[in-house]
């Protein structure tokens, strides 16, 4: 279930929860959060200043584990 910059934090937290994990190690305080509904992967590392190809490793190997 690969993950790119275009999905939407939120939908990304609901159909796999075990990547909470994942925003919670860059410090991403996208859990809980409203704006998760709308910000995309993209949006939410530009916001929190996270390197998007860093993290959607992270997400991606979350995944295969």
């Amino acid at each position: 279930m690969p993950f790119g910059s275009d999905d939407l934090v939120d939908d990304i937290m609901c159909t796999a929860p075990h990547t909470i994990r994942v925003f919670l190690a860059f410090r991403m305080a996208c859990v809980g959060c409203p704006i998760a509904t709308f910000h995309t992967v993209d949006d939410a590392c530009r916001e929190h200043g996270i390197e998007r190809d860093q993290f959607l490793a992270a997400l991606s190997d979350c995944v295969s584990a």
